[in-house]
C-alpha cells in the first residue's frame, strides 16, 4: 500500500516539474502580469499536477504584508448585515484584497477569539461591527493590536482607530417627531440593547423629540430586547398588556418591526391604522413588506464601501489621522405611518 504524502508542496518542488526558476513560479502565483501566458499556463499545470497550495501566512511574513482582510460581524442572517457585507466586498475585491469573514453571533467572547485568530493569520487589517455588549477587555484587545482596523456600525469609547456609522441620534428623532406630529403622545421605544452605543444614541434622539413636544416619557413603553423579529413580538406585548398602551411604535430596527407587525396581525389589528410603527435601517425587505414599511434608512451597503476604503487608506499609508464618518440618516414614510 503506498504511503501518504502529507507534506506541503514546495514552490521549488512546481518550478523543477515546470522547468522554470522559482523567482518565475513566484510571479505567476503573484499573477504578474511580467509572466507569459505560456509560461503561466505551463506553471498553473504543474501546482494542479502536484496538489500545490500557496502559503500565504509564510508570503505575510515574508513581505511583512498581507492582502487579507478579516472582517468581523455580529450576525449575517440579519439582512443589514448581509447589505453591509456587500460594500465591504465589492469595494477591496476591486482593490485586490480577499476577505476573510468571522461571525460572533453578538457574543463577546467568540468575538474575542476571532480577532485573535485573525492576528494570528497575519491579515493586513481588519473591520470589526462590534458585539452589543463588548467590553473594557474588547477595547484593550484593539488598542494592543498593531494593524490597522476600522470599526463601523457600533463605536467603542476609547478604541484608537477610525469609525464609519450612521448619526443614529438624527435618525431616531426624524422617526418620532414624524410620529408626534401625526398626533401621537405615547410611542413605545421596542428592541436594542441598553448598553450598546446605537441603542444609547436612538435613545438620545426619541428623547430629545420628546422633549421638543414638551412630552415626558413613560419609561414603562421602552423595552430593550435584542433586535430580532422574535425580540420584536415579545416586545409588542409586553407594552399592548398596560392599561395605557401606546398609539405608536418606534422600533430599533426593521427586524424588530417586521416581529411587531406580526404580532400586531395576529391580534387582529392593522399597523398604520389601529397603530403606527416606524422601523430603522430600511433594509430591501422595508419596502416589499405587507404593510411597506415606514423605516429611517442607515445606509449599510455606503458604510460597509466607506470602512473598506479606510481600512484600504490606512493599510497603505495613506491617512495618518483617524477619522470618524457620520452618514446622514433619511426617513422613509410609507403605510404602517402615512404622512
Amino acid at each position: 500500500m503506498k504511503k501518504l504524502n502529507k507534506e506541503r508542496v514546495t514552490l521549488q518542488e512546481v518550478a523543477r516539474h515546470a522547468g522554470v526558476s522559482t523567482s518565475t513560479a513566484s510571479l505567476v502565483v503573484r499573477n504578474n502580469p511580467r509572466i507569459s501566458e505560456a509560461t503561466r499556463k505551463k506553471v498553473l499545470q504543474s501546482m494542479e499536477e502536484l496538489g500545490y497550495v500557496y502559503d500565504r501566512v509564510a508570503a505575510n511574513m515574508r513581505s511583512k504584508s498581507s492582502n487579507i482582510v478579516g472582517v468581523i460581524v455580529t450576525d449575517i442572517s440579519n439582512t443589514f448585515i448581509s447589505e453591509f457585507l456587500i460594500g465591504i466586498q465589492m469595494t477591496l475585491e476591486s482593490l485586490g484584497y480577499t476577505v476573510l469573514l468571522g461571525t460572533t453571533f453578538d457574543s463577546v467572547d467568540k468575538q474575542e477569539r476571532l480577532i485573535s485568530t485573525m492576528v494570528e493569520h497575519r491579515v493586513g487589517g481588519i473591520i470589526l461591527n462590534p458585539a452589543s455588549k463588548s467590553s473594557t477587555r474588547t477595547v484593550k484587545q484593539l488598542n494592543h493590536i498593531r494593524i490597522p482596523k476600522v470599526l463601523a456600525n457600533r463605536e467603542l469609547a476609547e478604541v484608537h482607530c477610525d469609525y464609519v456609522g450612521v448619526d443614529y441620534e438624527q435618525g431616531a428623532w426624524m422617526a418620532v417627531h414624524h410620529l408626534l406630529q401625526k398626533g401621537h403622545t405615547r410611542i413605545a421605544f421596542l428592541g436594542g440593547i441598553k448598553s450598546s452605543s446605537t441603542w444609547i444614541e436612538r435613545m438620545k434622539g426619541f428623547q430629545r423629540a420628546h422633549d421638543e413636544a414638551q412630552l415626558a416619557i413613560d419609561d414603562a413603553l421602552i423595552i430593550d430586547i435584542e433586535p430580532t423579529r422574535e425580540g420584536g413580538k415579545i416586545s409588542l406585548g409586553k407594552v399592548l398588556d398596560q392599561p395605557e398602551p401606546p398609539t405608536a411604535i418606534f422600533c430599533f430596527s426593521d427586524l424588530v418591526a417586521f416581529g411587531v407587525i406580526q404580532e400586531l396581525t395576529s391580534r387582529g389589528m392593522k399597523p398604520g391604522e389601529d397603530i403606527d410603527v416606524v422601523g430603522f435601517d430600511n433594509i430591501p425587505e422595508a419596502e416589499m413588506y405587507h404593510p411597506p414599511l415606514t423605516t429611517v434608512s442607515s445606509f449599510p451597503k455606503s458604510i460597509g464601501v466607506k470602512a473598506a476604503q479606510l481600512l484600504y487608506n490606512k493599510m497603505n499609508e495613506q491617512d495618518e489621522e483617524l477619522q470618524r464618518l457620520i452618514l446622514k440618516p433619511q426617513l422613509h414614510i410609507r403605510e404602517t405611518s402615512t404622512s
